[in-house]
């Protein structure tokens, strides 16, 4: 995305904001009307003291003087004011759409994108380039009427001097031009290589009991260190780039203001004009000094703020996922087809699936299980529309699950997966997770009894309002892996997916869990995935899978008597 384009887009968020916007520019414009009172008076007062004598009394001077600086920061305070109201505003809006984009994007994009930079891209990002892009446009504003009304004075002092002095613009504007392409290059570097540095110290909040597990804490220092140093020279290129913009149109504007200094002094020693006319006329063209610095200085932040704001509009631009679905499904019983369904992800030499049949009646327990790679997981995913299957068929109740909408398809699944996921808030909270139906403590209860956790919960001074910190980080993870599985149970789904689902129990939960999930058989259809063989015997089906196809299937006993892979796998971890 181009900078120009990324600047118009910006523009649809300030839309809405236009009259704080508007009211802004009329704050500053009247502020920058008091700027040429300010020379205008020391004219008056240096004409009539000097030449006419006073016919004013003197202590009206300084309360002139000063009324005139304190009318000039009313507006300028009140415009600043509700300027930033309105980028605010604008913070908000943009905010809200990146939130909406990350919550819709297809999987796809989470495999490259951390949740640190996630977090940059939604909550920082909008925030740096609003600020800055908003403290520059009350700059441009203010500097520019200022400088506007500075230069009509001028003009009407001396139009001769004032017009000469645009002598030096096109110079000015040459000098800007070079220094543009090289900021935005550079800005561009500066901006990724802050991603890079995210990314960096995310991974470590993420894994730091793998890093001091590995005793990495150098290593990681290391690459820190390397990150963090090519943070920082890019950064210094890009100010090296934008220094040079002062110090160029300082020196075109002291060609400019040397040669006007000079004639309108040639002019007051002529007789051409009153003393209080040339102090008048060399106060004001000083003070456009000030304004024109601004100005000039204006685009670097503006560059840099673009480049941060493109880097939003980029999680903005992600493809959502895909929802082609128009159909809905009010009760499901939970039968399942597979029929030849192939998977295959890309860049993978080899499909996932590979035309795999499995059919589940309604209320039927199935186990999956198999080395890892086999396809269990994908099984999962493709039935939630996670993946995608690139040929064959899936149907839920006889229908087509591509055919349904996405909202309509997964409210009827419960999945309880080895990556725990919890979100701040109570142990209730996280229990009736985005439950339509809004939070039924007695409900909450029994699921938690289900879970084995009720025990845990009611000895906390909080109970079940409870806080579990990030992630359930004040739980155990036996603990966190029973709230998950009591949120799989409120959410009271026709199928539920256990994957790994006892993986970090001990035998005395585990054993618990397991009763509850029997007790659920025949009243749910519950697809289980494990690596510990003890835990599905009781299936109804256990399908052995390897390389995406199902190899054996059949009850424990049956698959024993076979003497094939499940048997084998059994033998394995019995004897361990």
């Amino acid at each position: 995305m181009e900078l120009k384009e990324t600047g118009q887009r910006l523009l649809q968020y300030a839309k809405p904001q236009w009259r704080m916007l508007g009211g802004a520019l009329l704050f500053f414009t009247l502020g920058a009307a008091v700027e040429p009172a300010i020379p205008a008076l020391f004219k008056k007062l240096i004409d009539s003291g000097f030449k006419e004598g006073l016919n004013y009394p003197l202590w009206i001077v300084p309360i002139v003087i000063i009324g005139l600086f304190m009318i000039r920061g009313f507006f300028n305070f009140a415009g600043t004011y509700v300027m930033t109201s309105a980028t605010t505003g604008m913070v908000l809006n943009l905010r809200r759409d990146l939130m909406r984009s990350l919550l819709r994007a297809d999987a796809k994009m989470f495999t490259t994108m951390s949740p640190g930079l996630a977090v940059t891209k939604v909550i920082n990002d909008p925030q740096h380039a609003s600020q800055t892009l908003g403290s520059s446009l009350i700059s441009i504003i203010k500097d520019a009427t200022t400088l506007l009304f500075l230069v009509g004075y001028l003009i009407y002092l001396n139009w001769q001097l004032t017009l000469i002095s645009f002598v030096s613009m096109p110079l000015l504007g040459i000098t800007l031009k070079f220094v543009r392409k090289r900021l935005e290059k550079v800005g561009q570097a500066q901006y990724e290589s802050q991603q890079r540095l995210v990314r960096t110290v995310d991974d470590n909040a993420r894994a730091w009991r793998v890093v001091r597990t590995f005793d990495a804490a150098d290593f990681e220092l290391q690459r820190f260190d390397h990150e963090a140093n090519n943070h920082r020279r890019m950064t210094m290129k890009q100010v090296a780039t934008s220094s040079l913009v002062t110090p160029a149109s300082q020196v075109v504007a002291a060609i400019g203001v040397s040669i006007i200094i000079t004639l309108a002094i040639w002019q007051a020693s002529q007789g051409s004009s009153t003393v209080g006319e040339f102090v008048s006329f060399v106060t004001a063209l000083l003070m456009t000094i000030s304004p024109m610095r601004h100005l000039t200085d204006i685009y670097q932040p503006i560059n840099g703020a673009l480049i941060t704001a493109r880097g939003s509009f980029e999680l903005m631009n992600a493809p959502p996922e895909p929802d082609h679905g128009t159909g809905t499904m009010d009760r499901c019983s939970g039968k399942i087809d597979f029929n030849s369904v192939t998977v295959q992800y890309d860049g993978a030499a080899t499909p996932s699936l590979d035309k795999l049949e499995l059919h589940i009646p309604p209320g039927q327990t199935i186990a999956l299980v198999g080395a890892s790679g086999a396809g269990k997981t994908t099984v999962v995913n493709t039935l939630l529309r996670f993946a995608h299957a690139t040929g064959g068929e899936i149907l839920l109740d006889d229908t087509p699950i591509e055919t349904l909408k996405l909202a309509s398809l997964r409210k009827h699944f419960a999945v309880v997966s080895q990556d725990i996921v919890l979100f701040e808030g109570s142990i209730a909270q996280n229990v009736a997770y985005a439950s339509p139906h809004g939070l039924d403590r007695a409900k909450v209860e029994q699921c938690l009894r289900a879970a084995n956790l009720w025990s845990h919960v009611s000895a906390l001074p909080d109970g079940m309002d409870a806080q579990i910190g990030t992630n359930g980080s004040m739980l155990s993870g036996g603990q966190r892996q029973r709230l998950a599985i009591a949120r799989a149970l409120y959410r009271d789904a026709a199928v539920w997916i256990f994957d790994e689902a006892t993986s970090a129990l001990d035998s005395e939960s585990e054993a618990i869990v397991q009763k509850s999930i029997e007790d659920l058989r025949h009243t749910k259809t519950l697809i289980l995935i494990a690596h510990r063989l003890s835990t599905i015997k009781n299936a109804d089906v256990i399908c052995v899978m390897s390389e995406g196809r199902i190899v054996e299937q059949g009850t424990h006993s049956e698959l024993i008597a076979q003497n094939g892979l499940y048997a084998g796998m059994v033998r394995i971890q019995a004897a361990d």
